[in-house]
C-alpha cells in the first residue's frame, strides 16, 4: 500500500468515526446495507474470498446459496462497522441492552475465582460490542491485542477507540504482549483474544470444517502457564437490533502430555467451539482473508479443486 493509499485509508476511517456516529440509527443501518450491497455486486477479491470461505462451512451449498450467503455476510460485516463507528457515542444503557449472551455464568464464576479468565473469539458479529458490554454491564476492564496496521495513525485510531470502550490494548508485534497478558491473568484479570486466524504463520495446526488451518497458540499457552480459565465465545446477529452470544464451557488443560501436545489439544477444542457458532450463523463470520493452508499454500490442497477455487479469490493479508 502506497503512502497516498495509507493516508486515504486513515482519512476514511477517521470520517467514519467522526460522521457516522452522528447519524440517526435508522439512517446508519440503511447506509451500511447500501454500502454492503454495492460492494457485493462489484464482486471484488474480498467478496470472492468470503464466498470461498463459506463454501468450506456449507460444502453442499449451491452457487445461488453461496451468493445469497455472501450478500448477507457483507451486510453483517457492514453492520459491524456501522455499530463500531457509533459505539463511542452509545449510552451505557444502549451498550448494556445491545447484547444478550447465553451462559455468561461461566465468565462471572471464573472472574469470581480470581484465577484469571481468557475469552477466545472468532471473527463473528461484533466483538467490540461484546467487549464494551463486558466493561459496561459487568464493570470489568480487560486486556486485548491489536494487530499493527498501516499507517501507524490508523493503528493509533483503533487503540484510542478501543481504549475509550474500557479496553487495554497491546500491540501484536514489537512489544512484550504475552508477558503483560500473563501478568494480568495472574492478578485475576480478564484477557480477550480474537483467535480464529493466525497472524504469526507459526500457530497450531487444527482441523477446521474438515481441512487444516492454523490458529494462535497464545490462548492455550496462557491458560497453561497462568492457570486461567479458557472460555470460547461465539456471537451472532438476528433480525433484532440486539446481538446475541454464547459463552461455551471451559477448555480444560489436559492432565498429561508435553506443552506442545496440550496446546494442540486445547487449540483444537477452541476450533471446534468456533466451528459450532460459525456453522449456525455463517453469514456473521467476517473472514475476508485466506485462512486454510490449502489457500495459503496450494501445494497443501487435498485435491486440485480447492486450490483452484482459492486462486481466483486471493486478497492481500
Amino acid at each position: 500500500m502506497s503512502n497516498a493509499q495509507e493516508r486515504l485509508t486513515d482519512a476514511l476511517y477517521g470520517l467514519g468515526w467522526s460522521a457516522v456516529k452522528k447519524l440517526p440509527e435508522p439512517v446508519a443501518v440503511r447506509l451500511g446495507r447500501t454500502i454492503a450491497d454495492i460492494a457485493w455486486k462489484r464482486r471484488g477479491k474480498g467478496v470472492q474470498r468470503l464466498e470461498a470461505n463459506y463454501a468450506r462451512v456449507v460444502p453442499d451449498a449451491s452457487q445461488e446459496h453461496l451468493a445469497a450467503l455472501s450478500k448477507a455476510g457483507m451486510r453483517s460485516y457492514m453492520r459491524y462497522w456501522m455499530e463500531s463507528f457509533r459505539l463511542p457515542a452509545w449510552s451505557e444503557d444502549r451498550i448494556k441492552n445491545g447484547f444478550t449472551p447465553k451462559d455468561v455464568h461461566y465468565l462471572t464464576d471464573g472472574l469470581a475465582s480470581d484465577k484469571g479468565v481468557i475469552l477466545a473469539l472468532p471473527h463473528l458479529a461484533n466483538w467490540d460490542l461484546a467487549g464494551a458490554w463486558v466493561t459496561t454491564k459487568l464493570e470489568t476492564p480487560f486486556t486485548t491485542v491489536q494487530e499493527r496496521l498501516k499507517p501507524e495513525s490508523l493503528y493509533d485510531r483503533f487503540v484510542a477507540y478501543r481504549g475509550s470502550l474500557g479496553m487495554e490494548v497491546l500491540p501484536h508485534t514489537g512489544g512484550s504482549a504475552f508477558g503483560t497478558l500473563a501478568r494480568r491473568l495472574r492478578a485475576g484479570g480478564l484477557v480477550c483474544l480474537v483467535a480464529d486466524r493466525d497472524l504469526s504463520a507459526s500457530g497450531v495446526e487444527v482441523k477446521f470444517f474438515g481441512e487444516t488451518t492454523r490458529m494462535p497458540a497464545g490462548p492455550a499457552i496462557l491458560a497453561q502457564q497462568t492457570g486461567a480459565l479458557l472460555l470460547p465465545v461465539t456471537l451472532w446477529y438476528d433480525e433484532s437490533a440486539v446481538m446475541k452470544g454464547r459463552v461455551h464451557p471451559p477448555v480444560d488443560v489436559p492432565e498429561t502430555g508435553t506443552r506442545d501436545e496440550k496446546t494442540s489439544v486445547m487449540t483444537q477444542a477452541l476450533a471446534d467451539a468456533f466451528a459450532t457458532g460459525i456453522a449456525d450463523h455463517p453469514e456473521d463470520w467476517h473472514m475476508l482473508q485466506r485462512l486454510w493452508l490449502a489457500d495459503l499454500d496450494p501445494a497443501k490442497a487435498p485435491d486440485g479443486s480447492t486450490a483452484s477455487t482459492a486462486s481466483t479469490a486471493e486478497v492481500t493479508e
